[in-house]
């Protein structure tokens, strides 16, 4: 009976996963030569708003196609996907993300999309270190839809409210958290904490490590003491006041208009640099962006794809499904729709042709990328199978030691052990 109930679950979100999409339809080519093809994404009202008038402006320009969408909110998109995965009735463009395109690539659902590069899709005008980073396995099995840079957004004014002048040119995690310490003496935090996955590997990727090794199949540091290091350090800013309890961050998170920042009671956010404009718009002053802690800032830091546009290996119009890509990657009225939202575009032509239409906050965060992409290292290979578990574990405690129920030891051993089994799977 279970195996049955099973079945009939995966059916019904099936069912769900296709009456969301604009037309229903499953892609195919009707009697008058007309394609359909499927496209699906996640993201905010204003994402889903413009990627439609992009679509639009592709089939206005290619009359000979209609494309039907299907679009969620982050954590409903990889539920109605997952079905469709298994019932092999994927949409034929699907947006991935860094955390799952392994996943996708390794159970044989996306296209290998090298064969189309320099064809449907035109690469000439992209750097081989952004390439690159769609590449798993050796297979490209995704165009970045634009990339990202980590950085510190933060506020000028409440800087200098907190007795702080301005930041360090070259900033230490040292100094990070003396300035941390001088800020809570005027009541003020410096940020709201880090996202404990993404900021460990880059201070991993600064010591010459990294957060997994080259085959996914277990952690890959040895040494636990960097573990120790760098989050506890942050627990003892916690400690002393000068970062948000975990209580406080709780309440907050995910949502932007409830961060310090913008309530005046924190000086910045470290996060992702297309974050940047949402966080401007709402803290509705002039924010700036700083570049990472070092030492070895440069071997830490590497352009990270926003997400990726990836073919599925189901499309029956894989060739159809790539020229899309190619117009998201290549075409100045669709990118002057786009704006970056999605990353800083990949394509330097596009860049340049597109500048004029930026406001000025997504200026300064296309300035910012360029600064960076000089100093950047090649990104690291997409997480391995198995790392939402990993990073969803790390989260959970790393939240237990922040609340001081555990040691930053005990802390380090546990993550160990629950990420290696985990990794292990992956032999």
């Amino acid at each position: 009976m279970r195996k049955k109930g099973k079945w009939i679950v995966l059916a019904l979100l099936l069912a769900m996963a296709t009456a969301c999409s604009s037309g229903g339809g499953k892609g195919g080519s009707s009697a008058d030569g007309q394609t359909t093809l499927r496209i699906a994404w996640w993201g905010s009202d204003t994402r889903h708003e413009y990627t439609q008038k992009v679509i639009d402006l592709y089939m206005e320009k290619n009359p000979n196609v209609k494309v039907d969408v299907e679009y969620a909110s982050f954590d409903d998109y990889w539920k109605k996907l997952a079905p469709q995965a298994a019932a092999n009735q994927l949409p034929d463009i699907v947006q991935m993300d860094i955390s799952y395109i392994s996943q996708y690539a390794k159970n044989g659902q996306l296209e290998d999309l090298a064969p189309y590069a320099g064809k449907q899709i035109n690469l000439g005008d992209v750097s081989e270190n952004v390439i690159s980073t769609g590449v798993v396995n050796g297979k490209q099995y995704g165009i970045p839809s634009g990339v990202n840079v980590l950085g510190f957004h933060y506020d000028p004014a409440t800087l200098k409210k907190a007795g702080i002048d301005s930041l360090p040119e070259e900033m230490t995690w040292d100094t990070y958290e003396k300035t941390a310490l001088q800020a809570a003496a005027n009541k003020i935090y410096f940020d709201s904490g880090v996202a404990p996955d993404i900021f460990f590997h880059y201070y991993l990727r600064t010591k010459g490590q990294s957060l997994y090794n080259a085959d996914g199949t277990a952690l890959g540091y040895e040494d636990d003491a960097l573990f120790v290091d760098f989050f506890g350090r942050m627990a003892r800013l916690i400690e002393k006041g000068a970062a948000p309890s975990p209580d406080l961050t709780n309440q907050t998170k995910g949502i932007i208009e409830e961060s310090e920042l913008v309530k005046g009671k924190g000086i910045g956010i470290w996060q992702w640099s297309n974050q940047f404009v949402a966080l401007q718009q709402v803290a509705n002053r002039p924010l700036e962006i700083a570049p990472m802690p070092g030492p070895d800032m440069e071997k830490g830091l590497y352009m990270q794809p926003s997400m990726y546009w990836a073919v599925t290996s189901n499309s029956k119009h894989k060739e159809e499904a790539a020229k899309f890509i190619d117009f998201w990657v290549n075409d100045v009225e669709a990118n002057k729709l786009i704006k970056g939202e999605r990353g800083v575009p990949i394509s330097g032509k596009i860049k340049e042709a597109i500048a004029s239409e930026l406001s000025e906050p997504t200026r300064q965060v296309f300035d910012f990328v360029a600064a960076m992409e000089p100093k950047a290292s090649p990104m690291s290979p997409p997480p391995p199978v198995g790392s939402p578990e990993v990073i969803a574990s790390l989260t959970d405690i790393v939240e237990e030691l922040n609340f001081g129920k555990i040691t930053a030891e005990q802390a380090a051993k546990t993550f160990r052990d629950s990420a290696n089994a985990v990794l292990a799977k992956n032999k």
